[in-house]
């Protein structure tokens, strides 16, 4: 399944859905705590209750709040939820969501790209890139294991930073390289030997695997990335609209 990073601007009630995501986020509401009511919201937002509904419709779907009827919605427990209505680095997402985001730098070097590399970075032959495998926490768990290429002008930029600590997306941006569109595969695999040490888990364990392509305003390849999220940490959301088609599957053979 592919997803673009391609949102037209927000109805009310996904407005209302988003600034009770971000309240959840935050820790104003945590894990069994009401929300406020049907007629509370209406009020705070001058809006009818059938839209304050379709807002905890969205945020039922994407499985943050309870589906009780006739009492205040409770926010359920569970996976982290990552949006891709907006492209986010790792490390904003997990300041949102009220948690301490780090990194455990397993490996960074430069080497000839692969023939997928250069695809995706529009290299060209013996082109080279920086490779960097980072194991990415949250409050100090390990959720996910990035492995990402950047060609050569932005890798030299990558490899003198903090990388325990600092996000390459927000660090870019302050040297001047934006990163302003994403394409996404997100797929099922079975983690590999590497995979369940790096991550603490059993091998043959379910992971969600996120292959991205970056680029910068231009267009400009900045990165290609594959990511390995334990599927019991992090969950995905997508909207899509019949307005605005952004999402696309296919079948993938094993």
């Amino acid at each position: 399944m592919a997803i673009k990073d391609d949102q037209g601007p927000p109805s009310l009630y996904r407005r209302i859905a988003d600034d009770l995501k971000t309240a959840i986020g935050e820790g104003t509401y945590s894990a069994g705590d009401p929300l406020p009511s049907e007629s509370e919201l209406a009020q705070r937002y001058d809006a009818s209750r059938g839209t304050i509904r379709q807002a905890f419709a969205a945020l039922r779907t994407d499985g943050i709040i309870s589906s009780r009827r006739g009492a205040r919605r409770l926010v359920q427990g569970g996976p982290r939820l990552q949006d891709f209505a907006t492209l986010l680095s790792f490390s904003r997402w997990g300041r949102a969501i009220g948690e301490e985001p780090s990194g455990r730098v397993v490996r960074l070097d430069r080497r000839e790209a692969t023939d997928a590399e250069r695809a995706h970075l529009d290299l060209p032959d013996g082109a080279g890139v920086y490779h960097l495998t980072r194991v990415r926490l949250l409050d100090d768990v390990p959720v996910m294991i990035e492995r990402t290429a950047y060609p050569d002008r932005i890798g030299a930029l990558v490899a003198g930073m903090d990388l325990d600590r600092e996000s390459v997306t927000e660090r870019l941006a302050e040297l001047g390289t934006a990163f302003a569109d994403a394409e996404h595969t997100i797929d099922a695999v079975r983690a590999t030997a590497d995979d369940a040490r790096l991550l603490g888990v059993r091998a043959g364990v379910p992971l969600l695997r996120e292959r991205r392509r970056a680029t910068d305003p231009s267009g400009v390849p900045l990165e290609w990335s594959e990511d390995r999220y334990l599927g019991d940490q992090v969950a995905f959301t997508v909207r899509n609209s019949a307005d605005r088609n952004t999402l696309s599957r296919w079948h993938s053979a094993p």
